[in-house]
């Protein structure tokens, strides 16, 4: 997992996870505490609320991408850059200043103009974007979406954001946004509950990655909570986003997600690294997608994810002869059968490939066998 610098705030595995407070300078935008079109008033919020509360990066944006307004155009984009630029010129504390747009001259001008980053929602869609970026050596976070300036996040598909997020290529310092939210009206709330299940997939590319799910609908639909009751779920799922490898947590609720944040890397897998001439880094794979996509990385054979992932079953309520299949279906294999001393309790212990192999050779010993190996034999990624 590379470390990427933001003018000078590195994020990565290595560093604590930040958070990026959010201000829009858009009078259309939804959530009326983080909006503001007077400079003097949106310093004073960022001051106290965004960096005073604890934001490593404030995310500046000049208008809604809420589906159900007219998309600005560049040059009205830029019309609305004088504010921001006031704006951080007045702020006194000090972060990060990403700009939110998807078009390259809107980037452009402002980081001439004093932002550090750049959060691209329509992903690359400008290909003109990357080759910006590069020229003003800034980090980019890069949101899975179409190749359309007009549609941003709108991918249909859960297993279309991986390929999503490659279009046109990344530059050195480009962060991933795996898109969470309703872009699109065919995307539903079960495609970004996949999505955040399936987060660890997104680390396949090595790179850092940001989550933008505060309060989202995804999280409030599972408790029966409006936007305005929603901050514990959104808490929760901020732990868990940070758990599972996020580097970034774009929010409106700086104080409180943070500390979600930091208790989610407090709980964080240990997993092995160490840097030098020659480095290692013990991946973060819980799923056979998760090996897939770093399989995919380094150009080899996906089929060899099925070996990457170990699992182990527990048998209960066996008979000898149900036992002995098990057994059998073990011994030419790596995979391993452990049996209690009673006899009726086993666990069945490899990699996804030689479990499902084992299920495949104990089948037909008994009918309610059977019916037990049906669910090792179809594993879940």
């Amino acid at each position: 997992m590379r470390t990427v610098d933001a003018a000078g705030l590195p994020i990565g595995d290595d560093h604590p996870p930040r958070i990026m407070g959010v201000l829009n300078v858009s009078k259309e935008s939804p959530y009326d505490p983080s909006v503001y079109d007077d400079a003097g008033e949106a310093a004073r919020y960022v001051d106290e609320e965004l960096i005073g509360e604890g934001a490593d990066i404030v995310d500046v944006g000049l208008e809604s991408a809420n589906k159900r307004f007219e998309v600005l155009s560049a040059e009205e984009e830029l019309e609305r850059l004088d504010t921001a630029i006031e704006t951080i010129e007045s702020v006194s504390g000090d972060a990060v200043f990403s700009i939110e747009t998807r078009y390259h001259e809107v980037a452009d001008a402002a980081l001439d103009r004093g932002f550090d980053m750049v959060n691209d929602i329509c992903g690359f869609a400008d290909p003109e974007m990357p080759r910006v970026c590069e020229e003003h050596d800034a980090a980019v976070a890069k949101m899975a979406s179409p190749p359309d300036l007009e549609r941003p996040g709108a991918v249909e598909e859960v297993d279309d954001i991986y390929e999503a997020l490659s279009l046109n290529g990344f530059t050195d310092k480009t962060i991933v946004d795996p898109a969470f939210g309703g872009w699109s009206e065919e995307k539903t709330l079960a495609d970004d509950r996949e999505t955040f299940r399936r987060l660890r997939e997104f680390r396949g590319y090595g790179r850092p990655i940001l989550v933008s799910i505060n309060r989202k609908n995804f999280l409030r639909s599972v408790a029966g909570r409006d936007t305005e009751e929603a901050l514990p779920v959104s808490l929760a799922a901020t732990s868990m986003a940070v758990e599972r490898g996020a580097h970034i947590v774009r929010t409106h609720d700086v104080a409180e997600t943070r500390d979600a944040a930091l208790i989610g890397t407090e709980f964080a897998r240990d997993r092995v690294r160490a840097r030098g001439e020659v480095s290692v880094e013990e991946l973060d794979v819980a799923t056979t997608g998760d090996a897939r996509r770093h399989v995919d990385r380094l150009g080899g054979d996906s089929a060899v994810a099925d070996d990457a992932v170990a699992r182990v079953y527990e048998f209960g309520g066996l008979e000898p002869e149900e036992i002995g299949a098990l057994r059998a279906s073990t011994a030419d294999s790596s995979a391993l059968l452990v049996a209690d001393g009673t006899g009726s309790s086993a666990l069945l212990i490899g990699t996804v490939a030689e479990t499902v192999a084992a299920a495949q050779a104990a089948s037909g010993a008994t009918e309610a066998l059977d019916a037990a190996l049906s669910c090792v034999a179809r594993p879940t990624e």
